[in-house]
């Protein structure tokens, strides 16, 4: 009965608007004070020992080279490149803002990142071309997803530091599902361009140029290098996934500074501090989790909520399936972090007991999260974008279904096919 009790407190908290940092430190708190059996000092304890943990050290440089890329000027050669790559195509821009989420997204590590970035340089410029603001506003949101999918990603950070499991397998697990994301969204921008209500989305920019690509080629190559090192450290196993937090910052330093020259010296404390307040927030919400997540498995609510999920079928695929959409559901009116951190035990679990290769659940779990930061009521990606297109939610909600629908038919893909997931990492890994 607590344990209801709790989760519902913490749903009606979210809900009223409280920030999510206090809703769960608050529940926690209140849980164990109110738990017979359990000293007070144990909230402290747990909340410290949920952040000592070295695989958590890759979230502050990554969260510190994504703010370093984006002062850099590598998001607008990225979106530069992106259309003289794809803006030939019917309805090139919405094409080539998709292309540059995806590359960017080997660059952030953060969808939050990677959609505010690309926004900020080309709702503008969509605007302008005739495009529908709401349009515009959802397809960025959903394409920001990719940021946390496609490796780096500070989500899969944060999943693998709780769950246990290989951070630079979840990385490279993720390069198929991304890419798979980025084709679909385009594949539905290409069915949007057909219908009479949108003919903004019939025209090209040009023609297409191999002169121009490689024209562009010369100044955004620095920029295409950086997810190449980054993965390509972690395949030769020259660095740790952690530690290639550290050299994603040192690159991005060097081409912001000394290439792109965007970056000036008086710059580094306000990407510092920016850095830093990210990062802080973060790490607190991980944090104050840790006391809420040891809780809830001292009232053994990972065995409870197993029980529920398995109560259908005992075969795994039900049982993947089942514990999807209960993700996708509940991220619909729940914080997607908050979800994340709540219950990575319960998959972790799942995966165990009913031998679910641990990536691909990694995978599933971590796409629900996403596919959650954009499903409305909550979606704080939309919230971004919106605010940038200058619309109204209601104006990015109307848009937003069609590209949600073609990020859970990806989903699906991966549970129905587990080596989408985990074929690259065994490949490279064993």
């Amino acid at each position: 009965m607590m344990i209801w009790i709790m989760l519902a407190l913490l749903l009606g908290m979210m809900l009223v608007g409280i920030p999510i940092l206090l809703c769960i430190a608050f529940v926690g708190f209140v849980g164990i004070a109110a738990e017979p059996g359990i000293v007070l000092p144990l909230f402290a304890q747990k909340t410290f020992t949920q952040l000592d943990s070295y695989t958590l050290l890759a979230l502050p440089f990554f969260i510190l080279a994504g703010v370093l890329m984006s002062a850099g000027g590598m998001s607008q050669q990225l979106v530069d490149f992106a259309r003289v790559l794809v803006g030939y195509l019917r309805a090139g821009l919405a094409h080539a803002a998709i292309v540059a989420s995806m590359v960017f997204a080997g660059i952030s590590g953060s969808s939050t990142a990677d959609a505010s970035a690309i926004a900020a340089i080309v709702i503008p410029t969509m605007k302008r071309s005739g495009y529908k603001p709401g349009f515009a506003a959802a397809l960025i949101a959903c394409a920001g997803t990719i940021g946390a999918i496609i490796p780096p990603s500070m989500i899969m950070v944060v999943y693998g530091a709780i769950a246990q499991v290989s951070i630079g397998g979840l990385f490279l697990g993720g390069i198929i599902p991304g890419i798979l994301i980025g084709l679909f969204l385009m594949a539905t921008v290409k069915l949007y361009s057909y219908r009479p209500n949108y003919p903004e989305l019939r025209h090209a920019e040009g023609a297409f140029s191999p002169r121009a690509i490689l024209g562009s080629l010369q100044t955004v190559w620095p920029a295409l290098l950086a997810p190449l090192i980054i993965i390509g450290g972690i395949l030769s196993g020259v660095f740790t996934a952690t530690e290639a937090g550290v050299v994603a910052c040192l690159y991005a330093f060097i081409v912001g500074f000394f290439f792109y020259r965007k970056i000036k010296l008086r710059d580094l404390i306000e990407i510092f501090v920016e850095a830093a307040i990210t990062t802080t927030m973060v790490s607190a919400i991980i944090a104050v989790s840790g006391a809420m997540g040891w809780l809830l498995a001292y009232m053994q609510f990972n065995d409870m909520a197993v029980a529920w999920v398995t109560t259908a079928s005992q075969s795994p695929l039900m049982v993947l399936l089942t514990f999807a959409a209960v993700m996708v559901v509940l991220g619909t009116f729940v914080d997607s972090l908050a979800i994340l951190l709540v219950f990575a035990p319960v998959a972790v679990q799942l995966s165990k007991q009913y031998g679910i290769d641990p990536l691909q659940m990694g995978l599933v779990m971590v796409m629900c999260n996403q596919i959650g930061a954009v499903s409305p009521p909550t979606a704080p990606l939309l919230f971004v974008t919106t605010n940038i297109a200058k619309t109204t939610f209601d104006d990015t909600n109307r848009h937003v279904w069609p590209f949600f629908a073609a990020e859970c038919l990806v989903l699906l893909l991966v549970i129905l096919i587990p080596g989408l997931s985990n074929w690259i990492p065994r490949y490279f890994l064993g």
